[in-house]
């Protein structure tokens, strides 16, 4: 029985707040996107390049089964709408940092895959991460609209995304 229920509390919980038409409904926290990041190549790469720009940035691991799921989406959705000013940021928290490039290469990933692994300044900023993949949707003007804990539906990023562009 109390799997059942906590199976039903995941399946209902991993949306913390939800773009609905133009508006976000994380009320007004700002993100903070003072950071640099090594890419997989080890190229620092400025979160602050991307303000002015809706960012959907998706904490990860090469071991989550979920996390193998959502990021063909992640994918699609940087395809479709990277020219109406999306960008898709993957943030890795693998502690084993060599498996990350392979398994981006695997997976044809189209978008910056960052290192995240160890950087307990972005895990204050965009956590706490109770599980993966977390998902956080940043509007243009800095405002953290969207939080999902665990796996997000492809139709649900659409809509969440095309309401912030």
């Amino acid at each position: 029985m109390l799997t059942i229920v906590l199976a039903i509390v995941l399946a209902l919980a991993p949306t913390v707040g939800a773009a609905s038409d133009a508006t976000c409904n994380v009320p007004g926290k700002k993100a903070n996107l003072n950071f640099t990041l090594r890419d997989v190549n080890g190229k620092p790469v400025r979160l602050s390049q991307y303000r002015g720009r809706v960012v959907l940035l998706n904490f990860w691991a090469t071991w989550c089964g979920p996390c193998r799921v959502e990021i063909p989406w992640l994918i699609d959705l940087y395809r479709e709408h990277r020219e109406r000013g999306l960008v898709v940021l993957g943030v890795s928290v693998d502690a084993e940092v060599p498996r990350v490039k392979p398994f981006a290469r695997q997976l044809k990933i189209n978008y910056p895959v960052l290192i995240g692994a160890g950087r307990d300044d972005v895990s204050a900023a965009f956590g706490p991460f109770r599980g993966f993949p977390t998902s956080v949707l940043v509007a243009r003007d800095g405002t953290i609209c969207v939080r999902h804990i665990g796996i997000a539906t492809k139709a649900q990023l659409q809509r969440e995304i095309t309401a912030l562009l």
